[in-house]
């Protein structure tokens, strides 16, 4: 047995916090993600009542354990504002790293973060430097590198300590100020040396821990690196007779978060094996296996392989090389209800079949399609579940809360991890094959709980990276418009939602978003500006639009006369619309043909005028209008008719005009100075 083994300081900490809990608290009590990484100790706290969840949103009340790996900033005010009590069992050496991060970050130094990218704790201390911390995983992703200005390293606490050096002596050589901060937890230092010294004194070396610990799979790794074979095991069922044919001395050791009653009962079963150390014992093992196979070649528990001869009603007729076909019962063909057994089966399909009964009552061998899809089905759950790889199934049933999903067993797929939003009608996804993630695994009690958001995260994290890196600034782009607000809209263009600001969506005025798209509308925009550190692109959609003000000169030539709309009042005058996108300005001096000392005088919001045009710039996107000019035309030419159909001789006669025509001439000039 390794000299240093089993649980840490931190890992003890965190599990004596949440039973404490559990036995003082009265309402729920959560933990977000698993307390600790390793799948027995999770179980036994959730049959003391402990619950793990993935996301917040799926709770509203009660106590929030935090666990040993920590959590970012954001996640705690998130907390704190839904009124959730909170017990923060982060290990004090996880601790240690984030404060160290913050004050880096705090003090414009870019933090490095020597680790594994995947893993909540590193996750964690990204979050404590507001999202800055840059992260490595060996030295070659160190010397790839950039960084301007002085850096700050830090390391994932179960990080070994040879590859945190290698880390930091790669980045003092590119000539940067580089300030170490070596946040190993000493008890992982001290495991992994009495882990690698304990390796180099046997002939085989037993792991014992999480598949999913970090911790633990270092262990195994810095073993196996010694040269000694070395196997990863979870608990003594695990352990296999012929990894010790031959073995003199067999090594022991535990990662961190392994609890003593584990590490007890391997050491028990090794101790069985110690019998077994010639290769005949292990052969007459294994032809007694084979015998024993042959001899319940068609007995209860067997899987065999099958061809479908018949589909029927309720059951369907398999020929596995028997004395005469095995029936399939349709509550035996799948883990979820079927409407129609040949959604599943067709004759002429090889199928796997589980041996329920060599003989029924009549005779008849009874099999299992669904029970030897299970026993594939939890092989490749667990090992997705350590991978992380997604998984396909075919959604069965729409349930409170979520989606059945049969993936060799049936999966429950929470509704609030369906989509990467609220999906209200969770019925479109029936029949439908998905990808999700497991995210947990419990074989004894049947439980697999998926995330399809997850995997939806993930590629659109991809997407949205790939997109704006080849995103450049005046491109046209096609996308959906996804939310409106009151200052825009929100618009998808292929896994990055870029902001049309309501300025940018018309060339004339509006007041809402809705007045030119809506949700689920298809437009093209131009990209205007590109914020690739912040993930920000602002949009615009009458970029794309034809300007009205191109051919505003053909449409409006000086001294025509016009219809507008009067669109609002000035002090110094009113704007009236020509057309959508093109307003014009009638001087308070152009109202009337008098004086007027305010224009609503005159006129009035919403009303259609008559006015004529005095001139254009549409440089500038200025018409100067008039409504008076319109009115002395009109009077000139009720005048003109009047006279031509009454000749007479004025030559003697002095006109009103004759008299004061200089001073209009006079007030036209100095409204020309004013508006130049």
């Amino acid at each position: 047995m390794a000299s240093k083994a089993g649980f840490c300081f931190g890992v003890k900490r965190a599990i004596d916090l949440a039973r404490a809990t559990l036995d003082n608290k009265e309402g729920p009590v959560y933990s977000l993600g698993p307390l600790i990484h390793n799948p027995q100790v999770v179980s036994y706290l959730a049959q003391m009542g402990l619950e793990k969840i993935h996301d917040l949103g799926e709770i509203e009340e009660g106590t929030l354990v935090i666990r040993s790996h920590g959590v970012g900033p954001a996640l705690l005010e998130t907390a704190r504002e839904k009124g959730l009590d909170i017990v923060d069992a982060t290990c004090p050496y996880v601790r240690r790293a984030q404060d160290l991060a913050r004050q880096l970050a705090g003090e414009n130094i870019q933090v490095v973060v020597v680790g594994d990218k995947a893993h909540p704790e590193v996750q964690g201390i990204i979050g404590w430097t507001s999202g800055k911390a840059m992260v490595v995983e060996n030295p070659e992703e160190a010397a790839e590198l950039t960084v301007a200005g002085p850096i700050g390293v830090v390391a994932q606490t179960t990080q070994p300590q040879e590859n945190f050096d290698k880390v930091v002596d790669i980045l003092r050589k590119t000539g940067a100020e580089v300030r170490v901060c070596n946040t190993i937890c000493n008890a992982t230092a001290e495991r992994q040396k009495a882990a690698l010294d304990l390796a180099r004194q046997v002939d085989v070396m037993v792991v014992v821990g999480g598949k999913n610990s970090a911790n633990t799979r270092k262990l195994a790794s810095l073993c196996h690196a010694s040269g000694t074979r070395t196997y990863h095991i979870e608990e003594a069922g695990q352990l296999d007779p012929a990894w010790f044919q031959g073995v003199k001395v067999a090594g022991l050791t535990a990662g961190a978060s392994t609890p003593d009653w584990i590490i007890e009962e391997v050491m028990r079963r090794m101790s069985e094996f110690e019998g077994i150390n010639s290769s005949e014992e292990v052969n007459n093992i294994e032809e007694g296996m084979k015998e024993a196979v042959e001899v319940k070649a068609v007995r209860h528990g067997d899987i065999l392989t099958g061809t479908v001869v018949h589909v029927g009603m309720d059951e369907v007729m398999v020929d596995v090389g028997a004395k005469s076909e095995g029936i399939i019962p349709a509550r035996e063909l799948s883990c979820c209800e079927v409407t129609s057994l040949e959604d599943i089966v067709k004759v002429g399909d090889e199928i796997e079949v589980y041996v329920l009964k060599a003989e029924d009552n009549e005779g008849k061998l009874i099999l299992s399609k669904e029970k030897a899809d299970a026993e594939k089905a939890w092989v490749k759950l667990e090992e997705a579940l350590n991978t992380q790889e997604p998984v396909e199934g075919t959604v069965r049933e729409v349930v409170k809360g979520g989606l059945l999903v049969d993936v060799g067993v049936r999966a429950f797929l929470p509704a609030s991890l369906v989509d990467m939003g609220y999906v209200e009608d969770l019925s479109k996804y029936l029949g439908q094959v998905i990808k999700a993630r497991v995210i947990e695994l419990n074989r004894s009690r049947k439980k697999v709980i998926l995330s399809r958001k997850a995997v939806l995260e993930e590629e659109y994290a991809r997407r949205r990276e790939e997109l704006l890196a080849s995103l450049q600034e005046n491109q046209v782009v096609k996308g959906v418009v996804r939310r409106l607000t009151q200052f825009g809209a929100f618009v998808d263009i292929g896994g990055v939602d870029g902001l049309l600001h309501i300025s940018e969506m018309s060339w004339h005025r509006i007041n809402h978003p809705s007045e030119v798209v809506n949700v689920g509308d298809e437009i093209e925009v131009m990209v205007l500006k590109i914020d690739r550190e912040n993930e920000k692109i602002s949009l615009g959609l009458k970029q794309v639009l034809p300007n009205p003000w191109d051919t505003v000169a053909e449409k409006y030539p000086v001294g025509s006369i016009v219809k507008a709309k009067v669109v609002r009042l000035a002090p110094f005058g009113a704007f009236v619309q020509l057309e959508p996108g093109v307003e014009g300005l009638v001087h308070i001096s152009h109202l009337a043909d008098r004086h007027v000392a305010k224009p609503d005088e005159v006129v009035s919001e919403g009303e259609e005028v008559n006015v004529k045009v005095l001139s254009v710039d549409p440089a500038e996107k200025r018409i100067r209008l008039s409504i008076r000019e319109v009115a002395r035309e009109k009077q000139s030419k009720e005048f003109q008719d009047y006279s031509n159909s009454k000749p007479q001789d004025n030559s003697d006669v002095v006109t009103i005009g004759d008299m004061v025509g200089d001073l209009f001439e006079k007030k036209d000039n100095d409204e020309k100075k004013d508006n130049e």
